[in-house]
């Protein structure tokens, strides 16, 4: 019993602080129906924020902590419930985007001030020896960590159920209107909870930065990020639930860590315990028990940008002459564009998920890694290079339909969650095995004949042409409308006897196809391919990118490798700006979604083709009437 008492012990103290997180994250959510997904970042810019005080300045560390996250997380919540005002007018969506805007920005920041690589950061709290179990010294910074977080979890309980503010915290979601209506402001009471809930998420980021004693943004990010599934045991309603289940998972972690040790095949299970939680929980409670809070907003998906003929194919030669000439015109910049093009599929393949169907993934780089992984083996085995590009899609598809099982009992915010659950399990287990990338790079190679940099290009491009040919059929074909239906209302696209989840399962597996192959594509430029290319903060990424890009499937899937990959790279020096300007940009577009006009092509062409169509038929009726006038005998009475 004795050897299990570190990991009990080590598990109440990161649970207890998974707990945390978990509570703030639940009262912010029941009280503005906002799910942040950005609530593990404001957790890590806290603790940087504490490093900066503490460290960099000298300030005691009381002061530094009561700062870092009283002050520092009180303006942020202050700011998120501003955000939230904007965003709960913007379907759910696009509520997604722009939190995960906020992670993004807040991560960016981090890094572009403090780089990359990640700080020490020394233990503020005594280490010296409490009191032993079994034998085993526990300290006093995990006595002291265990002890008040329970308080605050306490607290925030009693607060909540037993006070008055509770009450109105309460009644916000339900009822909003009529708390206003008893002399109550309900938006007081949402930036009372903003407050309380980031300061939450701030004093778990500081908390978990000292007991790892390193600082980086992304790992914190998803620390606190493992909160989810804590808040998915309690419904993401619960609070009393919410901190239960981060106990629960912080010693399952631990206790699955200790048998991990010695089973290689089992390696990253104990880290990705949380996120195994979250997919399951979700699957099991479904959308009928989950139910999304606040007032739900829908938007029409996107239909097809329909151009009058010699227009439309007036941009697309332009477009298509402009890609030709770019290996003449970059020099050396050209691999920069080899890997802005083999991204093109990547961006149709979420495009269609998003825009056409209006699902949501938060998976994708998940899906490319399986095809670069499988790319990778077939060449190696002695596959051509056209089959295993082939293979590669194929290998994805399965995967695809897998991610399918959750859209089909979920949908909107938990189908996000769900997502993103399984990319980061697949990105932190799955990489590491021998049937993906293990722990070595894996070889790759271009076709014969295309192995220099122009032939590749344009060998790139000629798949691009034909995953934008393929897109725009479908969209235009009656699955297209079918997918379109399937976002707008499934009810009744089942009420016109066409299944939604046979649907729904269709679109997961056409984009997978597109994004395993998008991996392939990536993966044989470079000769070799890992999995730190597809990092599962990339998905992130990538749906930002998608929301700034515009509306319409081609479209995001011209500017978006532009802004993803080609800007960045003639910036240099600003890599870590443009993904501070990715951030910002994807909360700006999700808080203006239903509020921007159209683009003005779009609004002219539908305005040019109803006019060439009226113009149209008004000659045709004119016609007809001259030609019955003609046919009339001559003194026919009127």
């Amino acid at each position: 019993m004795s050897e299990y008492v570190p990991y009990l012990v080590f598990g109440l103290v990161y649970g207890s602080i998974y707990g945390l997180a978990a509570m703030g994250l639940v009262l912010t959510y029941r009280t503005s129906g906002l799910f942040n997904f950005g609530h593990g970042a404001v957790g890590a810019g806290a603790a940087y924020a504490f490093y900066e005080l503490r460290e960099q300045r000298g300030l005691p560390w009381p002061v530094a902590a009561i700062l870092a996250i009283g002050l520092f997380g009180a303006i942020l919540g202050l700011g998120l419930e501003r955000m939230a005002r904007g965003l709960a007018r913007v379907p759910v969506s696009y509520q997604i985007v722009g939190t995960i805007g906020l992670l993004l920005l807040i991560r960016a920041t981090a890094t572009w001030i403090y780089g990359s690589e990640y700080r020490l950061f020394e233990p503020f709290l005594p280490r010296d020896e409490a009191f032993t179990i079994s034998g085993v010294s526990v300290t006093w910074d995990s006595v002291i960590t265990l002890v008040s977080v329970t308080i605050a979890a306490l607290g925030l309980y009693l607060l909540v159920e037993r006070s008055r503010l509770g009450v109105m915290m309460r009644a916000v979601v339900d009822d909003p209107a009529l708390l206003d209506t008893a002399g109550v402001a309900p938006t007081r009471v949402r930036r009372q909870a903003w407050l309380i809930g980031s300061c939450f998420a701030a004093a778990s980021g500081v908390l978990l930065a000292s007991q790892q004693q390193q600082l980086d943004a992304t790992l914190l990010s998803l620390l606190v990020v493992q909160a989810f599934g804590a808040a998915a045991l309690g419904s993401f309603r619960s609070l009393p639930l919410a901190y239960a289940g981060g106990l629960a998972i912080g010693v399952a972690q631990k206790l699955v860590s200790k048998e991990t040790a010695t089973r290689d095949w089992l390696q990253g299970l104990d880290f990705n315990l949380p996120f195994i939680v979250l997919f399951i929980a979700l699957l099991v409670l479904g959308r009928r028990r989950l139910g999304d809070l606040g007032a739900q907003v829908r938007s029409r998906t996107a239909a097809p940008l329909v151009l009058p003929p010699h227009l439309r194919y007036l941009v697309m030669s332009l477009v298509l002459l402009g890609a030709v000439l770019v290996p003449h015109v970059v020099g050396s910049r050209l691999p920069v564009w080899i890997n802005a093009m083999s991204q093109v599929l990547l961006f149709l393949s979420l495009g269609l998920l998003v825009h056409t169907s209006g699902q949501v993934s938060l998976c994708h780089m998940g899906l490319a890694a399986v095809g670069a992984a499988a790319f990778a083996h077939a060449v190696s085995g002695g596959v051509p290079w056209g089959l295993a590009v082939l293979f590669a899609g194929l290998v994805a598809v399965p995967v695809g339909a897998v991610v399918a099982i959750p859209a089909i009992r979920l949908s909107g915010l938990f189908l996000a969650l769900a997502t993103l659950g399984f990319g980061i399990f697949i990105a932190q287990f799955f990489y590491v095995k021998s049937y993906m990338f293990g722990l070595a790079d894996l070889k790759t190679s271009r076709p014969s004949g295309f192995t220099s940099d122009t032939s590749y290009y344009y060998l790139l491009l000629m798949f691009a042409v034909a995953g934008i040919a393929l897109v725009m059929a479908i969209e235009r074909a009656r699955l297209g409308r079918l997918l379109r239906s399937l976002g707008d209302s499934p009810t009744a696209l089942t009420t016109l006897g066409t299944s939604a989840n046979v649907t729904r399962v269709l679109v997961f597996c056409i984009s997978a196809f597109l994004a395993g192959i998008s991996g392939a594509l990536y993966a044989g430029q470079f000769g070799s391919v890992s999995g730190t290319s597809f990092n599962f903060v990339f998905s992130l990424v990538l749906l930002a990118v998608l929301a700034i890009s515009g509306r319409t499937t081609v479209t995001c899937a011209i500017v978006g490798p532009l802004l993803m990959f080609v800007g960045p790279a003639y910036n240099t020096g600003f890599e870590d700006g443009f993904q501070v300007l990715f951030g910002l940009g994807a909360i700006l577009a999700a808080v203006y979604a239903t509020r921007r006009p159209h683009l003005p092509l779009r609004t002219w062409a539908a305005e040019y083709s109803w006019r060439t169509e009226s113009t149209t038929a008004a000659r045709r009726a004119a016609d007809s009437e001259t030609a019955a006038a003609e046919r009339e005998p001559v003194g026919a009475s009127r």
